[in-house]
């Protein structure tokens, strides 16, 4: 499918609320894009008051996965589904994937209303590969996997990277972040991949605990983890070296980090963890 087909499989865009603020629209602001509202803004400026570095963090963030994404595709890897995606802000994933193999598939997963608005931005494959959206909930991960998306976008008899990137700190029970995670791995045969991201507290208790406390105020549920609990949803996996790091120390190579991040950036700064593993 190219950007300008419409899917007929996608829903009719659920109304968009500008009242209250949402946790894709403030991190899109964090990013300096321009689809957010009031609401989203003003959340977002009373994180910064708090945790002046958010901006920092998610870029910090960002370049993990942009790093994460070239060093699967040099291994070999040629298919994601990627959940939580977030509005589109280039390079998505996919045109990190293809400047490195330009057949590889993608299939993005979201359920904001504002992301399925400007999804076309996502199905900007280069002709060899594919690239699909599914306006979904990552708490129903069976419903994304058998949507007719994922059915003719990738080849689940192959090795896939699931990458859940700043996402399951919005599931507050870690039980219910391990079976997200059992559920979407099951599937994938071995070789597959699990990239993930999540904020901690960890690394500056004052600050990001605050952070938390505005998120939930606002109608976000938010658990910062600890090293330890993010540590567990790899379990069963073959973490890649160097295992499970401050997002900005997981491989940084310089390529897209010079314009983004300040130098000296910080484990405090950042505040999120990040890891890639592989099934056995």
């Amino acid at each position: 499918m190219t950007a300008t087909e419409p899917d007929p499989e996608q829903p009719a865009a659920p109304q968009i609320r500008q009242d209250i603020p949402h946790s894709a629209r403030m991190y899109d602001y964090f990013l300096g894009g321009k689809d957010n509202f009031a609401v989203d803004r003003e959340a977002a400026e009373r994180v910064l008051t708090v945790f002046p570095t958010m901006r920092t963090a998610v870029r910090a963030n960002r370049t993990f996965m942009h790093r994460a994404t070239r060093a699967l595709a040099r291994r070999g890897l040629r298919q994601w589904l990627d959940i939580g995606t977030g509005i589109p802000t280039s390079p998505n994933l996919h045109e990190v994937a293809q400047a490195v193999e330009p057949g590889a598939r993608v299939v993005y997963a979201d359920n904001d209303p504002v992301v399925l608005a400007h999804s076309r931005a996502l199905m900007t494959s280069t002709p060899q590969g594919r690239t699909a959206y599914v306006h979904g909930d990552v708490r129903d991960p069976a419903a994304i996997l058998a949507t007719p998306q994922v059915a003719r976008t990738l080849d689940l008899d192959r090795p896939v990277v699931l990458s859940m990137i700043a996402l399951l700190h919005f599931v507050p029970d870690l039980d219910d972040a391990h079976a997200i995670v059992e559920h979407l791995l099951d599937p994938l045969p071995s070789g597959s991949a699990l990239v993930l991201s999540h904020a901690t507290a960890e690394l500056d208790p004052p600050g990001a605990s605050k952070v938390q406390e505005i998120y939930n105020q606002a109608g976000t549920s938010l658990r910062l983890r600890p090293r330890a609990e993010f540590a567990t949803l790899f379990a069963g996996l073959d973490l890649l070296d160097p295992g499970i790091v401050p997002a900005h120390r997981w491989h940084p190579d310089g390529t897209d980090e010079a314009d983004l991040l300040p130098a000296g950036v910080t484990d405090a700064q950042v505040s999120f963890y990040a890891g890639v593993a592989l099934k056995p």
